[in-house]
């Protein structure tokens, strides 16, 4: 009987993510992620001599420093630890390694830099360039009203089902990471694009079934192998809606306008926690990135209502 020692460090891969699919339902991207960075690892320990099973904590930690010598920033090292830490708790369970070489790393952490944003201004000229196209205009106003409406993520976005759209919702049902669902509120100019895009695309399937094509269950189908728009191809529009709304292209991206989402409503006074449910975050941590933009607001609250404020303001004699 082969050990585990003697299959492929692919064959440890492949197990894994099969284990995470069908025990905690991981999504695709994240998938990728772990394939990527665990063959990155096979691929440093190969020339070495050393395999999944036979790496020691001196070599998940030579990997890493390895990793910082190649300019990778702090949360992709990070993530990499993560995924390298999960595939050993696998081997452990299974029985294929009587250890975790990688449990006492501590990882670099990821940094907490400010997400970049977009301003209100920026964000109306984004979705008015957008529904300049003669043909595809009124599903692109309807992808950019969405996600500023919402703060989805692209790929719940352009996943969406046409069911989720119809009967004029003031709800839109998002299915996000892990297949955990949400209900995220629609605002009045997200759902008169969603109904306008929605009779142009009804008509167009309307022709396409004439011509034998089967229904899609995408509300935006496309050609694609996966049967709908694709990430890829909503990131090149995205900078094709900056150039013409006079934004700058290097700023913009689809999770720019989630940025500017959550941004704006925390500026508009909404609280955390709801912003929290609606982005989909699981620990309100994640979420409070974005009090940042508090600051100036909370300031402005302080000196504008408590007592002691107001009598320093009387106080002073420029007043």
């Amino acid at each position: 009987m082969t050990s585990a020692a003697d299959q492929p460090m692919m064959h440890w891969v492949q197990a894994f993510l099969e284990a995470q699919a069908a025990e905690l339902d991981a999504a695709t991207n994240t998938q990728l992620a772990y394939a990527n960075d665990l063959k990155d690892f096979a691929g440093w320990l190969g020339p070495k001599s050393a395999h999944f099973a036979t790496a020691t904590q001196d070599h998940v930690e030579g990997y890493l420093i390895d990793c910082d010598a190649q300019g990778l920033s702090r949360s992709t090292r990070a993530r990499r630890l993560s995924a390298i830490k999960q595939l050993y708790r696998f081997a452990f369970e299974e029985g294929w390694r009587s250890d975790n070489p990688a449990i006492r790393i501590k990882g670099p952490g990821k940094s907490k830099a400010l997400p970049k944003t977009l301003s209100i201004e920026e964000v109306d000229r984004l979705i008015a360039a957008a529904g300049q196209h003669k043909r595809d205009g009124l599903r692109n106003a309807c992808l950019m009203q969405l996600l500023y409406a919402t703060g989805m993520r692209v790929t719940e976005l352009v996943t969406l089902p046409v069911s989720a759209a119809r009967g004029d919702p003031q709800m839109l049902l998002v299915r996000g990471k892990g297949g955990k669902e949400r209900l995220v509120p629609l605002s009045h100019t997200a759902r008169d694009a969603m109904a306008a895009y929605l009779i142009k695309r009804d008509a167009d399937e309307e022709l396409a079934r004439k011509d034998g094509k089967p229904a899609s269950p995408y509300l935006f189908p496309s050609r694609s192998k996966a049967g709908h728009l694709t990430r890829h191809r909503f990131f090149g529009m995205i900078k094709e809606f900056a150039g013409l709304g006079g934004v700058s292209p290097d700023k913009v991206t689809p999770h720019t306008l989630r940025h500017a989402f959550a941004t704006h409503l925390l500026a508009g006074g909404a609280d955390l926690r709801a912003i929290q449910t609606m982005l989909g975050h699981a620990d309100v941590a994640t979420t409070e990135i974005y009090t940042h933009v508090l600051d100036e607001r909370l300031h402005d609250l302080v000196m504008e209502h408590h007592p002691l404020a107001k009598k320093a303001a009387s106080d002073d004699p420029a007043t």
